[in-house]
């Protein structure tokens, strides 16, 4: 079998040509159109906007980064024109329960207006109602009915007076109230008690019969007074609204011209005008507490202030339907909520207090949101959905609804929604609502997946410019020249970890821009340039590589064991990645491998200790299977094998190194050592294949970076799996040194091309009969196995004779 030729300096970069983009700098390019990056996702988005059904709301996924919100406000500002024009909305008070306030519904701009109105009508309607009150016609109305009132109960009495005279009986007022007293015949004076006791029996019996039935026509006439007054204020009130209407009525009817198009507004203006005339006196007595500080109180300021208009909801008279984002969704910010205010102790609250939510103020338009943050909120996705389902927002308290208020709450009138929402977050939220939301799918029928990545194309190429010319607009930087609008494109391949794509995400591009022009203005230099693109990448990986400097340290003082020369049996230098926040590094782990005799068992020593994950148990039991069939087709194999990560304090997932465990493992059996110069990463599958792994150009790297500081001999190198070659972007120091011959790196496609890379002996293959040629790796594991076998056999045999029981030996 030949061996593969080590990769080319070209196969490990693969540049942009400057000249390809026919331009000088980044000033030439147009703006770019976002559908031609993410068209199926434009697509999708375009028809939940187009499809006016309930639940044709968006859910866009995509990673972070990806410029997600960018692209929704830019298709938003383009649909805000279109549709209809959406509502202006406004509280106003129930006249009839104050407690379920009622919601006017505007055309868009009316709203302020009549606000405005309402208030300026209340400032006019307080000295109105004193003016009214305190006219000359209306106190000498009031004060004639009061001596009215007054002549009337005076008449009563002296009617009763007189009449009592008439039956002998004096009618007298005392300061205790009134007394009849038994005259003297002639009636000119009362009699006194000596004089009452001389008078026969009969006589003092009929002045008593007479006395007392005055006394009851005396009560009779004290029981009428309250009804004659309360008539009696009745009329003052019937008078005061007299007067009120006059004077109201001409204030509504300066404003019924103005919104006579609007019937829900005249229906207003007329329960307005009608409470005001019912409520006539205790309008006056209000207006008098509010003039005196001392007794200002909550209801009477609100006496007049009921008449006001809530704007809940505002928009231009242009028509232009809202776009809002909430960026903290919580359940109030979503669907409103009502303050209260303290007074004496007590939270009191009225329709003034109604406040709007996201829900009310996109209500027309379009309402974007972050999934996980609606998702974090207590109450808040529940809210989201029951108000999406309803087709209403109903303002609802958190307190209501865990059960802490007991309070009497505002119930104001639920808005009808009608908008579209748009839902931004990661695939793995909308893949894990999807399961176990069964409302989910209803609710947000149309689902837009951007791009990850776009092929390398050379027009896609051209686009990337455009995009790249964009995002330094909008960012307001300097012009970039051609060849750092190359380097960034090639940045971009290494961020996408493949030479023939280029990142959708847009943010870490931005930021290099950024950090560029940073040192474009400190050289100075009117364009930004390959060297400030550069200097930005330096001065990210130097703030970045503090624990990838550390791990470099342990391995050169010896305390973190990799070799990089030399041989050993069963020893691999495996090669892992360290993924930080916005940055990887890699670096080489070493992996042993021993072998004894046994049942054919290969013991994970990451996952016997809990360390290794599901996907790299998998890989071990796909090798432990490879072994099997190739070596284990005659007879069972007869080994117990221990694999390990040495010095791994951490958990082990994924199964890139499996690769490089099987080649531990079979140089442990055949006994011929493995290369320390060399390290590999990979995966391989049951038929000895190399498959692709993540992260080739931080694992080469990594191994790079040891070697380059103990110094490069030209015998280091890496192995990967040949379907990675594509994705190779290694930084310009390892081309270079690949260039000078003094690292080397190779592509297997198989395990038996990684044996003999690195043993430099010959694999072997299995002829016909399943016998390895003759000196070969495979031949030498074979032998291995078969001397293993009878030892197994013989242990066998020993553990059967111990299990079997003594023999009698038949003597007495």
């Amino acid at each position: 079998m030949t061996q593969p030729e080590a990769l080319t300096p070209e196969a490990l970069y693969t540049r942009c040509d400057p000249a390809a983009l026919g331009i000088a700098s980044s000033a030439e390019l147009a703006e770019l159109d976002t559908a031609l990056i993410h068209e199926r996702a434009l697509e999708a988005i375009q028809l939940g906007f187009d499809i006016r059904h309930d639940g044709y709301n968006i859910y866009l996924l995509g990673e972070s980064g990806s410029g997600r919100h960018a692209i929704v406000n830019q298709l938003l500002e383009s649909q805000r024109r279109t549709g209809q024009p959406p509502s202006d909305w406004c509280y106003v008070n129930n006249f009839t329960d104050s407690s379920k306030p009622e919601l006017l519904r505007l055309p868009c701009g009316r709203g302020a207006p009549l606000r405005d109105d309402m208030q300026h009508f209340v400032e006019e309607l307080t000295p109105a109602i004193s003016a009214v009150f305190e006219s000359e016609e209306y106190r000498s109305r009031v004060e004639a009915m009061q001596e009215e009132e007054k002549q009337r109960e005076l008449a009563a009495v002296q009617a009763l007076g007189d009449e009592s005279v008439q039956h002998g009986v004096a009618l007298l007022k005392t300061p205790h109230g009134f007394a009849f007293v038994p005259l003297k015949e002639d009636h000119e004076a009362t009699l006194t008690q000596d004089e009452f006791e001389k008078l026969p029996p009969e006589r003092q019996a009929e002045f008593g019969a007479q006395i007392k039935a005055l006394y009851e026509r005396m009560h009779k006439l004290m029981g009428e007074f309250p009804r004659w007054r309360r008539e009696l204020q009745a009329r003052l009130k019937q008078t005061g609204s007299e007067a009120l209407q006059v004077t109201v009525t001409h204030l509504i009817d300066d404003l019924r011209p103005k919104y006579a198009d609007l019937p829900e507004v005249c229906a207003f203006l007329d329960a307005v005008l009608a409470d005001i005339v019912a409520s006539g006196e205790s309008l006056r007595e209000s207006t008098h507490a509010e003039g005196d500080i001392e007794t200002t109180t909550y209801s009477s300021t609100l006496a007049v202030q009921r008449y006001l208009v809530n704007l809940l909801v505002e928009h231009p008279a242009d028509g232009a339907r809202p776009v809002i984002y909430e960026d903290h969704p919580t359940l109030q910010n979503l669907v409103g909520r009502v303050e209260h205010v303290a007074h004496m102790g007590t939270l009191l609250s009225n329709f003034t207090l109604i406040r709007s939510g996201a829900l009310q103020r996109a209500n027309g338009g379009f309402l974007v949101l972050d999934a996980l943050k609606v998702l974090s909120q207590p109450y808040a996705w529940e809210g989201l959905k029951r108000c999406l389902k309803a087709g209403r927002v109903r303002i609802e308290s958190l307190y209501d609804l865990i059960g802490l208020s007991s309070t009497v709450q505002l119930e104001p009138e639920p808005m009808p929604l009608e908008l579209k929402i748009v839902l931004i977050g990661e695939r793995q939220v909308y893949y894990l609502l999807c399961q176990y939301d069964p409302e989910f799918g209803a609710l947000f029928k149309i689902n837009a997946d951007l791009e990850s990545e776009i092929r390398r194309s050379p027009d896609n190429t051209r686009i990337y410019a455009r995009l790249i010319a964009t995002l330094a607009r909008r960012e307001a930087l300097r012009p970039l020249s051609a060849a750092a609008i190359a380097r960034l494109i090639e940045h971009s391949a290494r961020l996408a970890d493949d030479a023939e794509r280029l990142t959708a995400r847009t943010r870490p591009l931005a930021d290099l821009m950024r950090e560029a022009e940073h040192f474009a203005g400190q050289a100075p230099s009117p364009w930004i340039e390959p060297v400030h693109v550069e200097a930005a990448l330096q001065a990210r990986r130097r703030r970045n590589e503090r624990l990838r400097l550390r791990y470099q340290e342990a391995m050169l003082r010896g305390q973190l064991l990799i070799d990089s020369s030399g041989s050993q049996v069963g020893q691999v230098n495996g090669l892992a990645v360290v993924q930080l926040d916005d940055s990887s590094f890699g670096h080489p782990m070493r992996i042993t491998a021993t072998v004894r005799a046994g049942e054919g068992q290969v013991i994970d020593i990451e996952r016997e200790v809990k360390l290794g994950g599901p996907i790299h148990s998998k890989g071990v039991l796909i090798l432990s299977a490879f072994l099997a069939a190739r070596f284990g087709a005659r007879e069972p194999l007869s080994l117990k094998a221990s694999l390990v990560f040495e010095q791994s304090y951490g958990g082990v997932e994924g199964d890139s190194a499996s690769l490089a465990e099987l080649c531990a493992l079979l140089s442990a059996l055949s006994g011929v050592p493995i290369r320390q110069s060399l390290a590999m990463t990979g995966s391989v599958n049951q038929l000895g294949v190399v498959q692709p792994i993540g992260g080739v150009n931080e694992k080469i790297e990594g191994f790079f970076d040891l070697c380059a500081a103990r110094g490069l001999s030209g015998e280091q190198g890496v192995l990967i799996p040949q379907a990675n070659v594509c994705q190779l972007m290694l930084r310009a120091d390892v081309v270079e040194a690949v260039r000078a011959g003094r690292f080397r790196i190779w592509a297997v496609s198989d395990v038996d091309q990684a044996l003999e890379l690195l043993t430099g002996q010959p694999a072997g293959r299995p002829d016909a009969q399943g016998r390895m040629a003759a000196g070969s790796v495979n031949a030498l594991v074979a032998t291995r196995l078969a001397r293993l076998a009878p030892k197994r056999r013989a242990a066998e045999a020993a553990a059967v004779a111990a299990r079997k029981p003594a023999k009698p030996s038949g003597k007495p």
